[in-house]
Order: structure tokens, then C-alpha cells, then sequence
């Protein structure tokens, strides 16, 4: 491991301070990237314009026609959390305008069921949706953008089709295809020159419902009735966005931002505040630390090892009563989620240990015919964080195939190294996608070792060599006067996330005592300079490499909260031995 400090530009620091910015504060946003204060004001007027994304303009025209013809409206949606949220959102929106605009149309939803339909808007879920709604008019959120066959179907059935999307579309022989849609908003579509490229696809669709709000009412046709406020779903916009792990760039931090005030004012949606309730979290106290960590892997708990509709139903209902038992259901599926992750980490670890990493290829390809299609993305990351290679595992599919989920490290775009393979073997690939750091392939499980030597021969052309040494980045040395609990609480009260990392520190302390507990929690109490801290350390690799006398630490500032009483608490993601 190496350890870099993240350099902090010194005339941006000073100009932050004298913006009125706490030092430490100054420090951390200056090393962030963050030349101004302003950049910092979360207030919505700091958004992006919905009329800056390409085709919202259009897609706002198709929607408000659809609600003054009464039409029946189908959300098609993706099943992890920002498929979930987004579909939550889409039903919540339109409903209100469907009330609001005295409309008769209907909006009902559908999502994949990922083990028998994969992925995005395929024939198969078109008939379905034919088969179910009839449909006048269907949404795709959180995918669609290389659906090119599903939207065919559509139109062959005479379905109107909206896109909105953040992924990459589709590329053949070098060049871009998208689907003959009647509309699509995606900021990664070609000729879209929205500034934030990074919207998750709640935030699309979001977009998507400003501009609808903004065409009804030029048309008139809210006349004396309200109309809905939509910050009213900026919960589910900031769970999301969290959630799917897209950089925080300005306008996403003032999404999430705005979420997280209303969240903290107990302004909630009954399906988030009955998982919050489920967890034990406190509304007030609300991070991006707990979307992500705790309210995320929830939601997709009913995605990989059941139906998401299990979690859109949760976050769509009015009843909370019925929100409070289908939080409890994803709780319960979490557990499952987590056990079952456990087993299949504990066997990916043995098969790992008859491998010499230091003569391993630089990407790793595994599979075991009893692992879990819906748990195959967070095994491929387990392991990615072990060996610090680029990684994919597989399950089996339906019809001898095998469903793959990889994760990269830096300096490697998975979903063009895939894209190589294809190339160099047009027959290998059944189906695959994705972006830079994750991506999803399908190929026959007799092509399982072909696919595992061309992945790796190219990895090793893609990635040099260096690349393998994980890098750790960090805000160096946090002074003693910081380290209070005043200080964490200011640091958790921040927007942190996706390319705009929580502060992270590293220092030297003395090791007075440790323990490990259940044998995955290391706890220690420690000094530094006569100052006497507590720090905890989660998922211990092996609870007999304990630390010694001295060590040195990566860290961030924490909070323990046990029996209502608060105390600060160091989280180390990083442990060296000094003696």
C-alpha cells in the first residue's frame, strides 16, 4: 500500500478561509478540487437548467400529451436502487400530475426480473408489458439507451417509447447506435452537451418531471389546482445518486444536499423513513455515508435475490403501514444478502489462496456453479479490494450460460476492455456493458476458460504494470485540536461521495490496548501526543496479523453512538506496523 497525500492548492485554502470557510474545512475542499466558496451554496437555484439536457424539452411535450389524452403510461425500470428510486419517483410524479391536471391517464410500472429477463427494455419485457398494460406510452428509466432490439418490439406493437438513461449507449464497428425512441434523455448521448455528465438515473428522470412541471404549466393545464412540488421527492433523488455510486459533481452535491436537508427535517417519503425506522437510524443525523452503506444495500437486497418490485413498492407507497412491513421484508433480505455473500467470499478466498498473486495474471476470472446471480457484483468487489486486479465472477444463467460481474481499479475502463475481447473473439460475448469501473457480461459456460485467458492477455496490454500497487489517497496528518467529536460531527454534516471522497487522515499512535471481536472487529485504544482516542477497524482479512506496539493509520473521524451517549471514534481503512 502506498500512501498519498492529496495535494491542497495553498493560495485556495487561504481564499477559502477568507470566504468564511473553517480551516479544516478550507483544507479539505481546496484539495478537492473546490476554487470558490460559491461552489459550494446547495441552494436549487445552483442547478443545472433542465432545458440544458438534450431532449427534456421533447420529452416533457411527449409526456404532457400522453396525460391530457388519458393515456396509459408504463415505467419500465432497472433493478438496482437508482432503477428503483427512479421508477419511485416517475410513479410519484406522475401521479401528482395526473391529480393535479384532473387527467384520466394511468401509470403502472414494470421491472425485470434479473435472472429470467436481464437486463433494460428486451423484447421479452415489452411483450410482457404488452401482454399485462397494454400500453400506450413507455418510460424507460435508469435504462433503454442501447435497448435497440426492445424498442423495436415496442414500436412493432405501436408503443410510443421515452428513454431516459445515464449509461453508455451502444457502439458497433466504431460507431454510436441508439434506438429509434420518440425521445430520449441521456447527458451521455451523443450531441448532449449537459455539463454533468455524471446524473444517476433518478436524476434524469428527474430532470424530466422539472420539465414536464414546467410544459403543463405553460399549456394551462393545472388552471386553479396546485401544482406538486417536486422537492417533495428529492429523498429519492438523493438515495439514488448516492447509492449508484456516480461522481458527486456540483449539481449532483446540490441534489443530494437538497435530499438530505429535507431527510434531516423528517421530510420523508414513508418507504425511506419505514427503512430508516427497520435500521435504527435517526433521520436527524442522516449522512451520505448511510444512503450508500445502509439504505442502498437494502433496496437492492430485493434485486439480487428476489423481484425489485419488492423494493419500488416500498418506496412508492402511501400506506405506511404496508411500508413498514416491506421495509422489514428487505431487511430481512439484506441478512440473506450478507450470509449468503459470506459463503460465497469465504469460497473465492480459498480459491485465491492456491494463486501466487505475485506470478497471477493481472485480471482475475472466477466462477463456482453454486454462486448467486444477484451476489456475483459485490463477490468481484470483495476480491478486487483483496488483490487490487480487476476482477470478474460468474453464476450460472439460464441455457448453459454464465452471468459475469466485474470491477475494476484505476487506470483500466472495464467496458472498453471488454469491448477488445469482443473484437479480438466476435463469438466469445454473448451480451456485456457497463462503464469504467463495473460492467456485466454473458457468454456459455464452456467458453468460461477462453474468456478467462483473452480477459487477462488483455488487461495486461490495457494496464501497466505500476497500476497494481493500490494507492491509498489521504489528507495527511489531522492536528490534536481536531480531533473531537465537534469535528466529526461538522465532517459527517458535509456532502461526500463519488469523486468528491470523505476526508481521510493518517497519523502515527501508540497501541495501549486491542481486541477483536466475533473476528472481524478490531478495536484499539491509542495515543498520540498525551491524547488518548479510541479507534475501531471493520472486516478484518485475518484477525491474527494484530497490530504491534506502534502503528501508523489511515483514518477517518467517526462517531459512536451507544445507548444515546456520543463519543468520537476513530474508522481505520488502513493499518501499517511500525514495532
Amino acid at each position: 500500500m502506498h500512501l498519498i497525500r492529496r495535494p491542497v492548492p495553498v493560495q485556495t485554502e487561504w481564499k477559502l478561509q477568507q470566504q468564511g470557510l473553517p480551516p479544516l474545512l478550507a483544507r479539505l475542499y481546496a484539495a478537492r478540487g473546490v476554487a470558490d466558496a460559491v461552489e459550494l451554496d446547495d441552494d436549487p437555484k445552483n442547478l443545472l437548467p433542465p432545458s440544458a439536457l438534450k431532449g427534456t424539452g421533447e420529452a416533457a411535450a411527449l409526456l404532457a400529451d400522453a396525460l391530457q389524452a388519458d393515456a396509459h403510461i408504463v415505467i419500465v425500470a432497472d433493478y438496482d436502487c437508482d432503477g428503483a428510486t427512479a421508477c419511485a419517483l416517475g410513479l410519484r410524479a406522475l401521479s401528482a400530475f395526473i391529480a393535479a391536471t384532473a387527467s384520466s391517464a394511468r401509470v403502472d410500472y414494470l421491472v425485470p426480473d434479473r435472472f429470467t429477463l436481464g437486463y433494460g427494455l428486451t423484447p421479452a419485457i415489452v411483450n410482457l408489458a404488452a401482454a399485462r398494460f397494454q400500453p400506450d406510452l413507455l418510460v424507460t428509466v435508469d435504462n433503454g439507451i442501447a435497448s435497440l432490439e426492445g424498442v423495436a418490439r415496442a414500436r412493432e406493437l405501436g408503443m410510443a417509447i421515452l428513454v431516459t438513461d445515464h449509461h453508455l449507449p451502444a457502439v458497433f464497428d466504431g460507431v454510436v447506435r441508439l434506438p429509434e425512441a420518440e425521445c430520449i434523455v441521456n447527458p451521455n448521448q451523443p450531441e448532449c452537451t449537459f455539463p454533468s455528465k455524471a446524473l444517476a438515473g433518478v436524476g434524469v428522470l428527474f430532470y424530466v418531471m422539472l420539465a414536464l412541471r414546467a410544459e403543463l404549466r405553460a399549456r394551462g393545464a393545472f388552471g386553479e389546482r396546485p401544482q406538486p412540488n417536486l422537492a417533495q421527492f428529492l429523498d429519492l433523488v438523493a438515495l439514488g445518486t448516492v447509492a449508484d455510486v456516480v461522481k458527486l459533481d456540483r449539481n449532483n452535491r446540490v441534489l443530494v444536499s437538497q435530499g438530505l436537508k429535507r431527510m434531516r427535517e423528517g421530510k420523508l417519503t414513508p418507504g425511506i423513513a419505514a427503512l430508516l425506522a427497520a435500521t435504527g437510524r435517526d433521520p436527524a443525523r442522516l449522512s451520505t455515508f448511510d444512503l450508500g452503506f445502509i439504505l442502498g444495500p437494502r433496496v437492492n437486497a430485493a434485486g439480487r435475490l428476489t423481484d425489485m418490485g419488492l423494493g419500488i413498492e416500498c418506496l412508492a407507497t402511501d400506506d405506511t403501514g404496508h411500508a413498514f412491513n416491506l421495509a422489514q421484508k428487505l431487511e430481512e433480505l439484506n441478512r440473506e444478502r450478507k450470509a449468503i455473500e459470506a459463503g460465497m467470499q469465504a469460497q473465492a478466498l480459498a480459491l485465491l489462496e492456491a494463486i501466487d498473486l505475485t506470478d497471477a495474471p493481472l485480471a482475475l476470472s472466477l466462477y463456482d456453479p453454486g454462486w448467486h446471480q444477484g451476489v456475483v457484483g459485490l463477490l468481484a468487489a470483495r476480491v478486487k479490494e483483496r488483490t487490487h486486479r480487476p476482477v470478474f465472477a460468474f453464476a450460472r444463467g439460464e441455457k448453459g450460460e454464465l452471468k459475469g460481474s466485474g470491477r475494476s481499479i484505476p487506470r483500466l475502463h472495464l467496458r472498453d476492455a471488454l469491448d477488445l475481447v469482443s473484437k479480438r473473439a466476435p463469438a466469445l460475448l454473448k451480451r456485456f456493458g457497463g462503464h469504467a469501473a463495473a460492467a456485466g457480461v454473458t457468454l456459455m459456460e464452456a467458453d468460461f476458460p477462453e474468456f478467462q485467458r483473452r480477459f487477462a492477455e488483455t488487461v495486461a496490454e490495457l494496464l501497466p504494470p505500476e497500476a497494481l500497487t493500490r494507492q491509498l489517497e489521504t489528507d495527511g496528518s489531522l492536528e490534536a485540536a481536531y480531533c473531537t467529536l465537534a469535528t466529526a460531527r461538522l465532517l459527517e454534516a458535509q456532502i461526500w461521495g463519488q469523486g468528491f471522497p470523505a476526508p481521510l487522515f493518517t497519523d502515527e499512535f501508540e497501541v495501549i490496548r486491542q481486541r477483536v471481536f466475533k473476528g472481524k472487529v478490531l478495536k484499539l485504544d491509542l495515543q498520540k501526543g498525551g491524547q488518548s482516542l479510541e479507534a475501531v477497524q471493520f472486516n478484518l482479512v485475518d484477525a491474527a496479523e494484530v497490530p504491534g506496539t506502534r502503528v501508523r493509520l489511515a483514518y477517518r473521524l467517526g462517531i459512536n453512538d451507544y445507548r444515546g451517549k456520543q463519543s468520537l471514534q476513530l474508522v481505520v481503512e488502513y493499518l501499517e506496523n511500525l514495532a
